[in-house]
């Protein structure tokens, strides 16, 4: 495995910044923006993977809204990442760790999960995007 270029490293983390503040947030057309076109979300916790911009924008508002609804506020915390090369220099692969953490108003924060992100990134023209994105639930 070759190393990866420092740049590429921090470039994999100032998009996992931007994918938490936008769903967080309810930016959701700004988190789909972070995938590529044809992007892919695979996680056990939905019935359906989001496939492509609309899909995963969709996705977004739904969760943001589901956020309100319960009075919860939550918070994706991505850590522990690893950024290894992919099978071309336009293309990397990451894992991470990502807790989801909630706090009701006026209440204590506590964990909703743990997982792990396995990303598949390519390089684009605005910078490196996930192509695939699959969670894995922490047993």
């Amino acid at each position: 495995m070759s190393e990866v270029p420092v740049e590429d490293v921090l470039a994999v983390h100032q998009l996992y910044g931007r994918q938490s503040h936008a769903i967080d947030s309810g930016q959701a057309a700004r988190w789909a923006g972070t995938f590529t076109p044809d992007g892919e979300f695979v996680s056990p916790s939905y019935p359906e993977p989001a496939a492509g911009t609309a899909a995963l924008t969709a996705f977004a508002e739904r969760f943001h809204t589901g956020c309100a609804e319960s009075g919860e506020r939550l918070r994706h915390v991505v850590s522990t990442v690893e950024v290894r090369s992919g099978q071309s220099g336009d293309a990397l692969r990451a894992l991470a760790y990502l807790q989801i953490v909630g706090t009701p108003e006026g209440g204590s924060p506590r964990l909703h999960r743990l997982t792990v992100l396995d990303d598949e990134l390519v390089r684009t023209t605005g910078g490196w995007r996930v192509r695939r994105r699959t969670v894995h639930r922490e047993p």
